[in-house]
């Protein structure tokens, strides 16, 4: 049986994580929320929804995902997915399923759920973001070849080859990491069309100019650095 794993990073995202959590579907064996210096009511709402609830101190997107991915690495039985999703209640966590469905089916190593234009909501991501997500795909084609049209957080990969990939963007990098460096170790990718609603609260990231532009440094550093190798 395939042991599908999610990790939910999350800073005061109290009025959603629960919502999040009780959504995923019946496939997911274990769902770890890294609580990541919330000041609301996010863990107690993560826990009664039946989540694992981990703290990372240190602030950041990646932070909170590799310590995730520690606790992972510390159980008995490995799992053979791990998800990625936000805990704004951006993504439909229902379509889980679909998005795992290329590595059960096909066995693909990594799956990206993209957020199509045509399935948005009107308003759930910022110009900011659209305009973001083209110039990283853009050079991301120019560069690497790659066939990716999204950096979207809601993603799928086999455990093992995320170990290969040793992951250690600790902020805003880290979705584009990941991408670059299953293009770099050419693993197997596919984009699966996900819906995409309007966040529940205030984006971190897109949701303030020092996030947006940090975050933008971020994302073209990686790309850059990758393509001088």
């Amino acid at each position: 049986m395939t042991d599908i794993k999610v990790i939910i990073p999350a800073i005061n995202e109290g009025d959603s994580i629960g919502k999040v959590v009780s959504e995923l579907p019946k496939s997911v064996s274990e769902i770890i929320v890294v609580n990541n210096g919330s000041v609301d009511n996010t863990v107690e709402n993560a826990e009664k929804a039946g989540a694992t609830v981990l703290t990372e101190n240190q602030r950041g997107y990646g932070f909170a995902c590799l310590k995730g991915l520690d606790y992972l690495s510390k159980q008995s039985k490995p799992p053979n997915i791990v998800v990625f999703i936000d805990g704004d209640y951006s993504d439909y966590p229902e379509e889980l399923d679909k998005v795992v469905a290329p590595i059960l089916e096909d066995d693909v190593d990594f799956v990206i759920g993209a957020r199509k234009k045509s399935l948005r909501e009107p308003g759930s991501m910022t110009p900011q973001q659209v305009f973001g997500n083209k110039l990283a795909t853009f050079l991301m084609r120019l560069f690497f070849g790659a066939k990716f049209t999204d950096l979207g957080p809601f993603r799928a990969i086999k455990y093992d080859k995320l170990l290969e990939l040793e992951m250690e963007d600790q902020t805003y990098g880290w979705t584009v990491e990941m991408q670059l460096k299953v293009l770099r170790k050419k693993m197997s990718y596919v984009e699966v069309p996900v819906r995409y609603k309007r966040r529940i609260g205030i984006s971190k990231v897109s949701g303030t100019v020092k996030g947006t532009i940090f975050a933008g440094i971020k994302i073209l550093g990686w790309i850059f650095k990758y393509s001088l190798k």
